[in-house]
């Protein structure tokens, strides 16, 4: 009976020890990995303050057309969806570090990006750059504003349009004073210390449509398209979304999110016949 006994607690040893073999990496993918299929968590990088896109909502949560749509998508794949508010210069490495899964908030898409290697989403959104003047400062056009001071939003596509294809323009100004929020170019504007902000067209109708003494010049700069990005080996995930937001434009679950965002609902890609 020993003998028995102390033949099979070998055996369970052994049988213990082979188990213990190989591979100790037995986490679940991660959010935003290759396998998207066990997804549990998408992690949506959005500019925090950035209506009618993605913004604090009064009730303290975030909200707007992107994260909506967002929300919609991963419900419609089961997944539970995070919000992390990125630094905008900084999207792409926070991006690349992990932080979020993708970057989807208003985002235009940029030759470089694709250069770089990042997966981008084809364009839902058609958008163009203007310039946000006092109401009663008697400026009508760009021209205008030679020997003036402009505020764009440090990394976005105003900037690069300032420092690229819109430089001639930029150096008409005094100077172009860049700010980490768009919030903080209208502050600066309302406050006097300088005569526009350059700005989405977007952003500028929602913003100028609650604030009063404010009004758009009636000029478009610069061309663009909004899309979403994704890391480098993250193909097969953004295909996921990409299908999962085709499926919301074939059941109207995309354009009953639209219709309550009247200021950009023309500009759709995906609502156009």
């Amino acid at each position: 009976m020993k003998r028995t006994l102390a033949l099979l607690l070998a055996l369970v040893m052994a049988a213990a020890l082979f188990a213990g073999c190989g591979s100790s990496n037995n986490a679940a993918p991660a959010a935003g990995s290759a396998d998207a299929a066990e997804t549990t968590k998408f992690v949506m990088g959005i500019d925090p303050e950035y209506p009618p896109f993605s913004y604090l909502g009064d009730d303290g949560d975030y909200t707007g057309f992107d994260v909506e749509i967002c929300q919609a998508v991963c419900d419609y794949l089961g997944w539970e969806l995070e919000i992390f508010g990125v630094n905008w210069d900084e999207k792409l490495v926070q991006l690349d570090s992990f932080e979020c899964d993708c970057v989807w908030s208003g985002m235009t898409i940029l030759d470089s990006m694709k250069e770089a290697g990042y997966v981008i989403s084809e364009p839902y959104y058609d958008n163009t750059q203007v310039l946000v003047v006092k109401s009663d400062s008697g400026y009508a056009s760009s021209a205008d504003l030679a020997g003036k001071v402009v505020a764009v939003q440090l990394g976005t596509s105003g900037e690069a349009l300032l420092n690229g294809d819109l430089a001639d323009l930029a150096g008409t100004f005094e100077n172009v004073l860049t700010c980490d929020s768009f919030l903080k170019c209208f502050t600066e504007l309302e406050g006097g210390s300088v005569d526009a902000v350059f700005v989405d067209m977007p952003v500028a109708a929602s913003y100028v449509a609650q604030h009063e003494g404010l009004t758009i010049i009636d000029e478009d700069l610069g061309a663009e398209q909004y899309g979403i990005a994704f890391r480098a080996d993250d193909q097969a995930l953004c295909d996921q979304v990409e299908a999962a937001v085709q499926a919301l434009v074939k059941d109207g679950t995309y354009a009953e999110i639209a219709s309550k965002y009247p200021d950009i609902v023309n500009n759709l890609l995906f609502l156009q016949e």
